[in-house]
């Protein structure tokens, strides 16, 4: 996935490997987080909703499950 996303966005900016610009580099250049940042900030979203939820909450229910 990683390879994937950083395909793109050296594409996007018009730049290929043998530039031999850092990864790090051309995503500062576009201001973007890589693709494990933002899967993660959207688990974390994801399990703050689901805290939020009533213990009477069908998904919150399996967590009684022990």
């Amino acid at each position: 996935m990683k390879v994937v996303e950083i395909r793109m966005i050296r594409w996007i900016c018009g730049h290929t490997r043998l530039n031999k610009i850092s990864n790090e580099v051309i995503r500062g250049k576009l201001g973007v987080a890589s693709i494990e940042d933002k899967i993660r900030d959207a688990r974390f979203r994801w399990f703050g909703h689901i805290r939020r939820r009533s213990m009477d909450a069908p998904v919150r229910r399996c967590e009684k499950l022990d």
